[in-house]
């Protein structure tokens, strides 16, 4: 008898280790196949019945939410429109869609608790309810941004450069995310409403670039704001022509701070080749060209900057690299606005660099914050003597240079423009590398920052404008957003 309970014992036994083997491999050692698994379809619909928690703006502004939909689902709508939409992103899981700050921060907004939650849900019947994110985000400055982009192809993006905080990112045109299948405007059908023009573009940064060849020049100890040059226009350069604006010719003794004053193409082709390519290279890595910006937003939706040649990026040591174009922001090379934003930003915080962050902290539904994002350094691009003293030539810009539209009384801005030829004429065709009765289209530029309250820093990029200098169409963005910004204690 006692023989056969035991026998029945052990088969009891045997049994219930066969069971725990078996469901701690589905619900733990395979978990992570099963959910990524096509024909499973639990995690769709549990997520159909998750309360995802809000997206909120620096203020508090709710820019998404959940509300209640059909048979215990729930949705997400976005009371702002477009004004957040590039930032913000959507989840849609019915079409499998999502993206921007939905999409890096879901495992918050979904309020993952232990997996027995996520399938069973709670015990009392409630909805599971994910927490809230806080972004740095301000929406005084981003309706700014929209007003001031309105009718034009652009972007603007502030950054806190103590803190790598993003105070706007808008990109126009702009999307509903409410209405994810709305026409793109005509007029900027070619460049997609939901394509980031912040993150996404890859843009010639004309003179803008000549900030990140100053700093190489100076931290490297190869030249000073005093060193000088002759500026003949025209000047060979990989033997083509290089003209400056006008084709003015400027005198042998012209110091490196003039040259970017008033943004002397032929100086700073000779600035670069002097510097040379690899320090180039080493800085332009340092200001976080040629990688993904680091920030907490979707790799899918940023690019890298840098030389973009043939279909990909190669280094500008490559020997196909016009080095004395590609330090006007010419040639090959290609950038986004989020990455002149990071190079002014550095500069204004004493030569350090931090990544760009657009989420502040997670809140979950009881109130208690359960995540705080803090400020991460990036690299220490330059040293705050050399900082300094590219701050003291970007003044110079402002007050007597082609930046002048940006002097408002009382900022004390500093500043570098930018005008890239992207060799289209607005009207007819290229005859003899001239276009016939019309002026070409540029893309304007601005980079900007208060030296007296380097709270803000700023970049601003206008596309296709015909004869677009930055100084006239960009430059009285920026100081615009700045003035704004610094009045809100930002």
């Amino acid at each position: 008898m006692n023989r056969s309970i035991l026998r029945l014992f052990s088969v009891v036994v045997v049994l219930f280790a066969l069971l725990i083997v078996w469901t701690s491999r589905w619900t733990v050692f395979s978990a992570s196949a099963l959910d990524h698994n096509r024909l499973n379809q639990l995690g769709f619909y549990a997520s159909l019945k998750v309360k995802r928690g809000e997206i909120l703006a620096d203020n508090g502004a709710v820019l998404a939410r959940s509300v209640k939909a059909a048979n215990g689902t729930w949705k997400s709508v976005y009371p702002q429109g477009s004004l957040f939409a590039q930032a913000v992103g959507y989840y849609n899981p019915q079409e499998n869609q999502i993206a921007g700050i939905e999409q890096t921060r879901n495992r918050a907004l979904t309020g993952l608790q232990s997996r027995q939650a996520s399938l069973f849900g709670s015990f009392n019947g409630t909805p599971q309810v994910g927490d809230s994110v806080y972004t740095t985000l301000d929406p005084k400055g981003q309706a700014l941004a929209r007003k001031l982009l309105a009718g034009r192809v652009g972007a603007v993006v502030a950054i806190v450069p103590q803190t790598g905080a993003v105070k706007v990112m808008y990109s126009n045109p702009s999307y509903n995310d409410n209405n994810l299948g709305a026409p793109c405007p005509a007029n900027a059908a070619h460049v997609g409403c939901q394509f980031n023009l912040a993150t996404q573009g890859g843009l010639p940064p004309g003179s803008t670039f000549k900030l990140v060849v100053t700093a190489a020049a100076l931290n490297s100890g190869k030249l000073t704001p005093n060193s000088t040059f002759a500026g003949p226009s025209p000047l060979l350069v990989d033997g083509i022509p290089l003209h400056n604006d006008g084709n003015v010719s400027y005198p042998p003794g012209t110091t490196l701070t003039t040259a970017l004053t008033d943004s002397i193409d032929t100086i700073y082709a000779q600035v670069g080749l002097r510097v040379g390519a690899p320090t180039l290279q080493e800085y332009m890595k340092r200001f976080g060209f040629y990688s993904v910006p680091p920030m907490d937003y979707p790799a899918a939706q940023m690019r890298p900057s840098g030389e973009f040649y043939n279909g990909s990026f190669v280094p500008i040591t490559n020997p196909n690299m016009d080095v004395g174009r590609t330090s006007i922001g010419q040639g090959d090379l290609e950038v986004t606005p989020l990455q002149m934003a990071m190079v002014v930003a550095a500069i204004a915080n004493n030569g350090k660099l931090m990544e760009p962050r657009l989420t502040s902290r997670v809140v979950n539904s009881d109130g208690e914050t359960v995540e705080t994002i803090r400020p991460q350094e990036y690299d220490q691009v330059m040293r705050p003597q050399i900082a300094q003293e590219e701050t003291q030539m970007m003044r110079h810009v402002v007050e007597s240079g082609t930046g002048t539209l940006a002097n408002i009384p009382g900022l004390n801005l500093v500043g570098k423009t930018g005008s890239a030829s992207l060799g289209a004429c607005v009207t007819g065709v290229r005859v003899n590398n001239v276009c016939p009765g019309g002026e070409t289209y540029d893309d304007a530029w601005f980079v900007s920052f208060s030296e007296s309250d380097p709270k803000i820093a700023v970049a601003v990029e206008l596309s296709d404008i015909p004869g677009g200098y930055g100084g006239t169409y960009a430059a009285p963005i920026a100081a615009e957003m700045i003035k704004t910004l610094l009045a809100e204690g930002q």
